[in-house]
């Protein structure tokens, strides 16, 4: 029975495309709802860091590093996905934090490779700075977070979900159980509906009672016009972290999250990019294009929201920040827990009933 399951899945960002092609791909009847257009509204605007990086509790760098092996699963079934495992040097911690996170997440098996100045010209040659220490993750990577989701969307459309451009108004509610949504072309019925619309999460939710405790923090990042090949991988740097683009665009933020906007967008983004034109060599033919400002949905205590809602049946929630490298895990598991009722032990201190107690 649970293969016909009807379920909608509200958001077109990374989180919700991944769920919808998993449940997809496991025959449930799906019906994508979204007010933007594919990727969603933070998708577009993500550094795309795929990790499991510093600061990060066990239980979590066990979910991501799990998220990171899940990534080179989805790129097997769905060929064409855009996904490069370019590695990441990371400098922007303390000496005494670089080191405690070197040993920590050595132990817990991360591949971290310690580099001197020789070692980090080896790995990026076009930077004018260049550090005394850094580490090295080889096996870290990015996605192209918007070709990613519309490809997951255009297989998950293959597979039999649709795909509908509206605004949600309130999950509906029949006998405390949610059994559909209303929209702005009206009501749609089904038997499960996911949550997975980032920053619009906590709106949506509120319509049938349920607090989402998330912030919104902007992040700005610069993007260029496209450019000849001048980075190898991620550079995570001291205030600037930056990347190529698939289509050669370098982008950059204060960090990964990116600069905060200040007051002056503009300003913050023009000082940005020529910080950035300054870490690298024979940049001068390197353009600003745009910058992009994304609000990211962040639980306030940091870590992912995933699972059904406790005390009203019929829905689940997906909300997180580091939606690009926790997608494939995320879609997989909420697939097999919608579907089949098995909630994954990686899951296990992610409820939003934590937030109760």
């Amino acid at each position: 029975m649970s293969a016909a399951k009807q379920v909608i899945v509200i958001g077109a960002g990374i989180i919700g495309a991944s769920i919808a092609w998993h449940l997809s791909r496991a025959g449930a009847r799906v019906v994508v709802i979204a007010d933007s257009a594919a990727g969603g509204v933070a998708t577009p605007n993500s550094f795309a860091w795929i990790n499991a990086s510093w600061g990060n509790p066990e239980p979590y760098f066990r979910l991501r590093t799990r998220a990171m092996a899940e990534w080179t699963r989805l790129a097997r079934d769905l060929p064409g996905l855009p996904l490069s495992w370019c590695g990441g040097l990371c400098w922007d911690l303390s000496a005494a934090d670089m080191e405690t996170y070197a040993t920590e997440h050595s132990a817990w098996g991360y591949g971290i490779e310690h580099v001197d100045r020789a070692g980090a010209a080896r790995i990026e040659p076009n930077l004018t700075e260049l550090p005394d220490f850094a580490l090295y993750v080889a096996e870290e990577g990015v996605a192209e977070p918007v070709a990613a989701t519309k490809a997951l969307l255009a297989d998950a459309e293959r597979l039999g979900a649709r795909i509908i451009s509206s605004t949600v108004t309130a999950l509906v509610q029949t006998a405390g159980r949610i059994t559909g949504v209303d929209t702005s072309h009206g009501l749609i019925a089904s038997d499960e509906v996911v949550i997975a619309a980032g920053v619009g999460s906590p709106e949506i939710a509120a319509t049938a009672g349920i607090n989402l405790p998330i912030e919104t923090p902007p992040g700005l990042i610069v993007h260029s016009r496209p450019s000849k090949k001048l980075l190898n991988g991620l550079v995570l740097a001291e205030r600037l972290h930056m990347r190529q683009t698939a289509e050669g665009r370098i982008i950059a933020g204060s960090d990964f999250g990116g600069a905060d906007p200040s007051m002056d967008a503009e300003a913050t983004a023009h000082a940005l990019f020529a910080a950035m034109k300054a870490m690298l060599r024979d940049s001068d033919g390197l353009e600003l294009d745009f910058h992009t400002v994304g609000y990211r949905p962040t639980p306030i205590d940091g870590f992912p929201i995933i699972g059904r809602a406790e005390g009203v049946d019929g829905v689940y929630v997906a909300v997180m920040h580091s939606g690009i490298t926790l997608a494939p895990a995320v879609g997989l598991f909420a697939a097999r827990e919608i579907l089949d009722g098995e909630r994954d032990r990686l899951l296990a201190p992610y409820r939003l009933s934590r937030f109760a107690q």
